[in-house]
């Protein structure tokens, strides 16, 4: 293994920030950075505070040279931000992607919003998905939340309570139970696990998420997250008695200053329990 590729399989187990899905992506991004660098772009003998403006720019030309999308090299540049900030060089990467020749994303505030029905749950044959989907609906679960979940452990006084080792970056979050789909979904996973996750006994996290992603996908529910999105206008509703602009309510703009503040207010609240630390991010959720 080349030097700038230890060094980065180093600094990868030391800063676990992240999901186990999150660190294995960053992982696998980062290796392939060290190997175009050294192999594809002449940059021989690297380690990782080696890392420069330069190569950072060397490595944005190569992969706008190749068939990839602006998704793709959006995600690999948040990568090298991750590495220029854990070897105190945080000044190596623009925090504007625009800066570096690469152009803003189009309508991001797109509604992505899908719904969890009873046919498409019909076509999943694992009693733990379906019982995760239910729960991912219900409380605005990410994927691995929602599959590393302890039932027993996590209902307290009308709250969901998430372990940090069950969420990104680690964030302990509360989430309340206030509904009755909520409470049901909740008693239902109960029969499945006594003091356990909602992945089979029998099998690992690997295994259960490749059956999670063929069985979703065979159900036209691939794209999970959208119940997160579900839930996330769900919430503004219930807060604001209005719907969010993606579900086609009124922009943010366009609101009386009374109805800014109880809209500011929704989103903080709305940021917190999908485990946000920016208001900014339910623009993704709900629009602008």
């Amino acid at each position: 293994m080349k030097s700038s590729a230890w060094d980065l399989l180093q600094l990868n187990k030391r800063h676990r920030d992240g999901s186990i899905a999150t660190q294995k992506d960053r992982h696998r991004m980062l290796q392939l950075s060290a190997r175009q660098l050294e192999t594809e772009l002449g940059y021989r003998k690297m380690r990782a505070r080696s890392l420069k403006p330069k190569h950072v720019l060397a490595l944005i030309k190569h992969w706008q040279g190749q068939r990839i999308t602006e998704d793709t090299i959006r995600n690999r540049v948040s990568v090298l931000r991750w590495w220029a900030e854990k070897i105190d060089k945080h000044n190596i990467v623009p925090k504007r992607n625009t800066e570096l020749g690469i152009c803003r994303r189009g309508n991001r505030y797109l509604n992505k919003a899908v719904s969890l029905t009873d046919a498409k749950l019909q076509k999943i044959g694992c009693p733990y998905i379906r019982a995760s989907l239910k729960l991912q609906a219900a409380f605005g679960l990410r994927r691995e939340e929602a599959m590393k979940v302890c039932p027993v452990e996590t209902e307290r006084d009308d709250k969901l309570v998430l372990k940090g080792s069950w969420c990104k970056g680690g964030r302990v979050r509360e989430i309340p139970v206030q509904t009755s789909a909520q409470r049901t979904a909740l008693e239902n996973t109960k029969h499945l696990t006594n003091s356990g996750s909602l992945i089979p006994a029998q099998k690992s996290y690997k295994t259960h998420l490749m059956s999670w992603k063929k069985q979703t996908a065979r159900a036209g529910l691939s794209r999970t997250h959208g119940l997160r999105h579900a839930y996330a206008q769900r919430r503004y509703h219930e807060l604001t008695g209005r719907s969010c602009p993606a579900a086609g309510g009124t922009r943010t703009g366009s609101l009386s200053l009374e109805q800014q503040a109880e809209n500011r207010g929704a989103r903080q609240v709305i940021a917190e329990e999908l485990g946000h630390g920016r208001l900014e991010i339910t623009y993704v959720y709900l629009g602008k």
